[in-house]
């Protein structure tokens, strides 16, 4: 059986926006190399999660592996965020995602995350805050910031297990049972109360700690020096964490080698990926900066002398569809064609190599959001069926030979043509 590089791009789904002459930043984008597995290949649509969904990166990332969840089943985001951060996270804990954002006297929400142009120093000088300063109640906790605006928190009782039944203080995002959904971002948000969501006593302990860890933090982000010296600096403020995607429980699942029958590596940089990668079983090798796209590529091709398979996740294009940058989305595309795929191309024999390239959700400029778009799929290689596709966009994916899949079939198709 051939080789598999397995690529997702990050949100890399899109549609039609005014400033590409209505072209999504895939279809304006020069993508030689992209192309060019495109007409050695074989493409489709790919709902990642399911139609009318529009997923969390967790959960869709899941499902793009082959892991198929009831809402029920799945642990919460937070929980993946914590291990993949080595929190010292236990059943009974209850773990959280949180953005460092900015917001009004009102508690109106004023960017999400805080501009994005939040330092290292910044975000580690404003936990060690939070965390020396703050006392709960009832428990204890930690905050552990991680890329960006992103943190994690992880919350313990002295009065027993806690629950995640229990609301997004992060309006962006609804909880459907144990899965975090992107909500539509149109509307002026406003910091939510968290409130249980079930009768027990756990559930309405949960909620009371992390309306109390939200209220203290509060104060102490308010008043700290780093957001006097980034006012005067032009910056926005750094004064809210919004926390969303409760988990209480440690996951369980079949290791990605069993459920598939081949060895995975993966190539990931996000705390979320990393969680990922420890639950499914992969071995994660490090390939630098988030956007070190040569060496991510060199990395990957080396996999393969000792794996079957290596998955690679570039977030690139996602952040650029969050902030409505159609024409940033469109150059990240590039830069990703050029520097990870043309190199990827000259590191491999494509006589024994296949590469499929997806993405885990659709982010659309124009909804500034994850959204339940479904996003192109491109299985390439010599040993494949071609179906005459000629580049890889939204126009050609729904012509293509694959039709219209579910994300957790997608490993499994590739597998069935690849051994073919």
């Amino acid at each position: 059986m051939a080789k598999l590089v397995y690529v997702l791009l990050d949100g890399v789904g899109d549609l039609p926006h005014p400033s590409l002459n209505h072209l999504t930043p895939l279809e304006a984008a020069y993508t030689p190399n992209m192309d060019s597995l495109a007409r050695n290949g074989v493409m489709g649509m790919v709902y990642s999660v399911g139609k009318g969904i529009a997923p969390e990166s967790d959960i869709a990332v899941f499902s793009m592996l082959g892991y198929k969840f009831k809402h029920e089943d799945y642990v919460g985001r937070g929980v993946i965020e914590a291990i993949g951060s080595g929190i010292d996270f236990k059943d009974g804990d209850l773990a959280l995602r949180g953005n460092f954002a900015t917001i009004d006297t009102k508690l109106n929400i004023i960017d999400r995350r805080a501009g994005r142009v939040i330092e290292k120093h910044e975000s580690e000088t404003l936990s060690r805050a939070v965390q020396e300063s703050v006392k709960l109640s009832n428990g204890s906790f930690v905050l552990v910031p991680t890329i960006g605006h992103r943190v994690v928190l992880n919350i313990r009782s002295d009065q027993g297990q806690l629950s995640a039944d229990i609301s997004n203080t992060d309006p962006a995002y609804a909880r459907v049972k144990g899965m975090g959904v992107a909500k539509s971002t149109g509307a002026k948000l406003k910091l939510a109360a968290c409130k249980p969501l079930s009768k027990e006593s756990s559930s309405k302990l949960s909620a009371k700690l992390v309306n109390e860890f939200t209220k203290k933090s509060l104060k102490i982000l308010r008043e700290h020096q780093i957001n006097k010296i980034r006012k005067n600096a032009g910056k926005i403020a750094i004064n809210c964490i919004l926390l969303r995607d409760a988990g209480n429980r440690m996951p369980r699942l079949e290791p990605i080698s069993k459920l598939h029958g081949l060895t995975f590596s993966c190539i990931v940089d996000m705390p979320v990926e990393r969680g990922i990668a420890k639950v499914a079983g992969m071995q994660a090798f490090d390939a630098g900066y988030v956007n070190d796209y040569e060496q991510k590529a060199r990395v990957a091709a080396n996999c393969l002398q000792q794996f079957d398979a290596v998955y690679v996740h570039i977030k690139g294009p996602d952040e650029f569809g969050h902030d409505g940058d159609a024409k940033g989305k469109k150059k990240s595309i590039e830069d990703i064609d050029c520097r990870f795929f043309g190199t990827l191309l000259n590191s491999i024999s494509v006589d024994n190599v296949a590469v499929t390239v997806s993405g885990d959700h659709s982010t659309p400029c124009v909804k500034k959001g994850h959204s339940d778009d479904p996003v192109p799929l491109l299985i390439s290689g010599k040993m494949v069926k071609h179906d005459n596709s000629e580049r890889f966009t939204e126009i050609y994916a729904p012509k293509g030979a694959l039709g219209s899949l579910n994300g957790y079939e997608v490993l499994r198709k590739t597998l069935q043509l690849i051994k073919s």
